[in-house]
């Protein structure tokens, strides 16, 4: 609302007066690709943020992280180092994080491997590329390939995580898994997997042969894309 100078001289509306009520329209008859990601995620600050403009906000959380996901995946220590974003607005960007990471899960668990592996890799990316830390989670499988499990195993630092070949086929034991899915990520962005990434996957190899648990493929994340061991004949 307008308001009045010293002189009594009434004062033009700010800018973003109405802004709220044309960019949900234009999300309402256009569709969320019909707006870049500063609109999309001023939308998403709407709540934690009640009055004023949250395009600044959206800006600077765009050219702090780079990208849409990013800034949905970035820790909340890390949001909050941005001028205008308080814990309401960190607390409100992991709620829309987690609500797609469920909505991506639902379309691959208990689902055949192969009919929803490009789904799957979505999900993993999603998961963890941005992540800013490294994390190493397994995919079980029943005897049909169907994804019975999905859990984070182990977390580490920016370039190690501590794998337990044991623990793992241990876990896939108790799950009744006959096959297990290796994921990690490499925070640099890089997929190109390292000498202790393919001596880790010879360990947990050998280690499941032996209870008849098979690994069928170990998948590397990061923000430059993804590889597969398998499709590379790593595997």
């Amino acid at each position: 609302m307008a308001g009045f100078d010293d002189a009594g001289v009434k004062l033009p509306a700010p800018h973003f007066l109405g802004h709220r009520e044309r960019l949900k329209d234009r999300f309402t008859t256009g569709g969320p690709d019909a707006m870049p990601d500063y609109e999309l995620l001023e939308m998403v600050l709407f709540r934690a943020i009640r009055r004023g403009d949250t395009k600044p906000i959206a800006k600077q959380l765009l050219a702090r992280f780079g990208t849409f996901a990013e800034v949905l995946s970035a820790e909340p220590e890390r949001l909050m180092k941005v001028k205008g974003v308080g814990e309401a607005v960190a607390t409100e960007l992991k709620i829309v994080h987690a609500a797609a990471m469920r909505l991506m899960r639902g379309k691959v668990i208990n689902r055949p491997l192969l009919a929803s592996w490009s789904a799957i890799l979505e999900y993993v990316r999603a998961a963890m590329a941005f992540s800013d830390i490294e994390q190493f989670r397994v995919l079980f499988l029943d005897k049909k390939n169907q994804l019975i499990a999905d859990e984070v195993q182990q977390e580490g630092t920016v370039d190690h995580t501590p794998v337990y070949p044991r623990e793992v086929v241990k876990r896939a034991l108790e799950l009744g898994a006959s096959n297990i899915v290796l994921v990690h990520n490499h925070p640099s962005g890089d997929p190109t997997p390292s000498m202790a990434d393919l001596d880790m996957t010879k360990k947990i190899i050998e280690a499941g042969q032996r209870l008849g648990v098979a690994v069928h493929d170990h998948v590397v994340v990061g923000r430059k894309g993804h590889l597969s061991f398998r499709q590379t004949g790593l595997l």
